[in-house]
């Protein structure tokens, strides 16, 4: 269970003119601009898989399967019903009919299948080039290595009705639909903006034409992307609530401070990611704030194809050389609790008993000593000009974090990346990061969704190898919920941590400040935030 962080809530307002004539004619009117911590890196979710770009593309495309704002589980959306058969390696979807893409393409069970085999089939060099793909994450493999891939294929049964075919169970397969990367898109649109081909480019990322104007059939149709602010129209043929809200803009700005200017003066109406130096600003002006649930994990992630860090006691002395309390309790909001493992406490499969070495710097040294370490550069890199639900403040904690490595000995070069100059592709790549920062959020309810991308195989991430690892995560994965499978994944848990490949430090909780025009807010713990839900004062 997911349920909402308890927040003061202003009651349910009677419609207002803009909202009662949302099914009229002329449609919802109101003009929204919410205040976002970067440009997102591309419009096309199946090969992005950062914060902003998602936030962007819920609202304009929509999956098979929904999410319950509350309990996190799987609600219908695209699809009506499903049925699970071959012991669960089917799954029968009826769909939604009278709809429509954006570019009044029908969608129907051919177009479910166009979209599912354009994802299996991403080529090698395309998921290379692109920012960040979540198919390989979840379902193992693509069409160049089949035999080791959980899907196996698509069906059309009816224009109404799609079978996706699995090659064994997999326990987590609804709650993965609901994830960004797996919405619709228009097929004629993939077609006609050479989808897969990334031969575009925006703030120096290599992008698709189709990127840049996605299609879908969600509740608002794509407008514009200018520098600096994204712009999405109500989508006049929508299936759905149309809501109030007639034009929403997104507007980016790199810095905590500037953000809150932004609201203070009336230039948008939310914000995300509130900073604990802006938390308390805002407080005494009076300002909403809403805070979500953890559901994220920030963590110091360590690469072992750097020769250095393949030493146990190395990686142990960099996890014993970190003040999480410090941490936590200088950069990140009140009550955000510090970890020790990847999967947040909520979830089935949080071990209680997992291994954790704790602050201890002068064993710390110790375990240098005995490793050999010889003063070693360590490339640290870090994201700039950015703010993330589960990072608020990168630079501030970079710098304490480096205070601390070095106190024991260690050697740190700082490598600052822009996030916008690919950060995140460099640091989930091969090369010669040996240190960096990042977070994951996660996106539905269950455990898999945390350790199989990061630790589910070898990555350019981590240079993670355990065999013994990999494997336990494939078999959980379909494994039927119950005692068993929550006993693999906390012996998977324990096990991650024994071998540290990295260091979680937080499980942190995120905020948004509201302006006063802003009765109600769908906050989610998985970020499933469609702005059909915002309830704004007449």
């Amino acid at each position: 269970m997911l349920p909402l962080a308890s927040c003061t809530r202003t009651p349910d307002p009677a419609p207002s003119s803009a909202s009662a004539s949302a099914g009229s004619a002329a449609g919802p009117t109101a003009v929204f601009t919410f205040g976002t911590a970067s440009q997102p890196l591309g419009l096309d979710p199946a090969l992005v898989s950062d914060i902003e770009s998602y936030r962007v593309t819920r609202q304009v495309l929509e999956g098979l399967i929904g999410v319950d704002q509350t309990t996190g589980q799987p609600t219908p959306l695209l699809a009506t019903e499903w049925n699970q058969g071959d012991e669960g390696r089917a799954y029968t979807f009826k769909l939604r009919g009278n709809v429509t893409f954006q570019d009044g393409t029908a969608f129907d069970a051919a177009a479910v299948c166009s979209n599912f085999n354009r994802w299996f089939n991403f080529p090698e060099a395309l998921r290379k080039q692109a920012t960040g793909t979540t198919f390989k994450g979840v379902f193992k493999a693509h069409a160049d290595q089949a035999s080791l891939s959980i899907y196996k294929g698509c069906t059309a049964l009816a224009p109404d009705n799609v079978r996706i075919d699995l090659t064994q169970p997999f326990t987590g397969f609804l709650q993965a639909l609901t994830l960004p990367a797996f919405a619709m898109s228009s097929p004629q649109a993939l077609t006609a903006q050479n989808a897969d081909v990334l031969n575009q480019s925006r703030d120096g990322q290599p992008v698709s034409a189709y990127a840049l104007h996605p299609v879908g059939t969600g509740p608002y149709a794509f407008s514009s992307w200018d520098q600096g602010s994204v712009t999405l129209t109500s989508n006049k043929n929508y299936w759905g609530d149309k809501g109030q809200i007639g034009t929403i803009n997104f507007v980016a700005y790199d810095h905590p401070q500037t953000r809150m200017q932004a609201l203070l003066d009336g230039k948008i109406d939310a914000y995300d990611a509130v900073t604990v130096g802006n938390f308390d600003q805002l407080v005494k002006r009076g300002k909403q704030i809403i805070q979500r649930d953890p559901f994220s994990v920030m963590y110091l992630g360590m690469n072992q194809d750097v020769p250095i860090l393949q030493n146990l006691k190395v990686r142990q002395a960099i996890e014993m050389a970190l003040d999480k309390d410090t941490l936590i309790r200088r950069f990140f909001i009140d009550n955000t609790a510090q970890a020790s493992q990847f999967v947040p406490p909520k979830l089935s499969g949080f071990n209680n008993t997992a291994p954790s070495l704790g602050h201890n710097p002068d064993k710390a040294k110790e375990l240098l000593a005995e490793a050999g370490y010889k003063g070693e550069e360590l490339k640290f890199y870090y994201p700039l000009n950015v703010s993330r639900p589960y990072l608020p403040t990168p630079e501030k904690v970079y710098a304490e974090i480096s205070r601390q490595l070095t106190a024991v000995g260690l050697n740190i070069k700082p490598v600052p990346v822009d996030w916008s100059d690919g950060y995140l592709q460099k640091v989930t790549s091969p090369g010669d990061h040996a240190l960096h920062l990042l977070g994951w959020n996660g996106s539905y309810s269950d455990p898999d969704n945390f350790v199989g991308p990061l630790f589910g195989e070898n990555t350019g991430e981590f240079g993670y190898q355990d065999p013994q690892v990999f494997s336990k995560i494939a078999r959980a994965r379909g494994l039927p919920d119950g005692k068993d499978r929550t006993a693999q994944y906390q012996t998977i848990n324990a096990q991650i941590a024994a071998t540290v490949p990295a260091v979680p430090i937080a499980f942190p909780i995120s905020a948004l400040a509201l302006s006063d025009r802003v009765l109600k807010y769908p906050a989610s713990p998985v970020l499933n935030e469609v702005f059909t839900k915002v309830e704004l004062k007449p």
